[in-house]
């Protein structure tokens, strides 16, 4: 079933995660192997929402185009500044920290429901941790940046809850089955009406019991989820929690996603739209890139600017 389907089309945008809660049903875990300029918020500890599809908008970010909480300009100037001073405490050179890549640790957490239906085989979620090394790696386009990221499979575990499959509870959920430290990539697979979930990497600190990505299981590579099968969607939420904005962020503005070398775009991409120029400033719109919301097909690339920003944000808060 797609997940065109799943909710009315003008809940899909804006449903808040599902937060803690009385326990429903019974978990049994049966582990198969252990810089640009800014214009312009008080700090909030929230995640980035990839939309389910309605057909017609943005189809990974609904029908209102956006998946997360606003971040304001004058937010985006607090954190700019928060990472520059960890990355000072730390003795390392923004210079050199956009050059480090590193190896992440992957904890993939199958929740099914008590009838088994949502399962992934452990053959499929290997093959998503290919997709994360080929994209990150920049293998899709000779025009693609190796990011320095690549991304190991740790462990794999399964539970049959019926509640936590359709992701409720989620905040319980996840402090009870997250792996690893900061730089532990976490990632559940879930049945819900979005695509994808992620929490960015400066609000570790404040909410690291939770912190990783919940993927629609749908979209693993082999899944059923139209346009999404093919694993980018857990490529473009690993973008967020790496520290990266979408490339729409802000609109069209000079600031737009703190990346210089990724044009800037008024509004989301749906499909794959060549030649696409929703933005009066320099550029087409960058539709083949992980952090737009394109189909799978249509994602190929992350910018250099992209890469610095990334190992940057990694190095400060990860």
């Amino acid at each position: 079933m797609t997940l065109s389907h799943r909710l009315p089309a003008a809940l899909l945008a804006l449903a808040t995660p599902a937060l803690a809660g009385v326990l429903l049903g019974t978990a049994l875990a049966a582990p198969a192997s252990a810089q640009v300029p800014l214009d312009t918020l008080t700090p909030r500890v929230a995640e980035c929402v990839e939309g389910g599809q309605d057909g017609t908008e943005a189809a990974r970010g609904g029908p209102r185009g956006t998946d997360h909480r606003e971040v304001t300009r004058r937010e985006q100037r607090r954190i700019e500044r928060d990472m520059a001073r960890r990355l000072e405490a730390r003795g390392t050179r923004p210079a050199t920290a956009a050059r480090a890549g590193g190896t992440i640790p992957v904890y993939v957490h199958v929740m099914r429901d008590s009838a088994g239906g949502g399962d992934v085989s452990d053959s499929r979620i290997q093959q998503q941790v290919d997709v994360l090394n080929r994209s990150f790696a920049g293998q899709k386009s000779v025009s693609a940046t190796d990011t320095g990221f690549r991304f190991t499979l740790a462990g794999i575990d399964r539970y049959s809850n019926t509640s936590w499959h359709q992701d409720k509870q989620s905040s319980t959920y996840r402090r009870q089955t997250r792996q690893g430290g900061a730089d532990a990539l976490n990632i559940w697979l879930v049945d819900f009406a979005y695509l994808g979930v992620a929490t960015f990497p400066w609000d570790y600190a404040r909410n690291g019991a939770i912190d990783g990505i919940r993927v629609n299981y749908t979209t693993v590579p082999g899944g059923s989820a139209t346009n999404y099968a093919a694993g980018e969607t857990t490529t473009h939420e690993a973008g967020h929690w790496l520290g990266l904005y979408h490339t729409f962020q802000g609109g069209c503005t000079s600031s737009n996603d703190l990346v210089a070398d990724t044009p800037a775009q008024s509004s989301s991409t749906t499909g794959c739209p060549a030649g696409r120029d929703s933005c009066s400033l320099p550029g087409l719109d960058p539709i083949h890139n992980f952090m737009d919301y394109s189909y799978d097909d249509c994602y190929l690339e992350f910018t250099p600017g992209q890469s610095s920003r990334a190992n940057q944000a990694f190095a400060a808060y990860r």
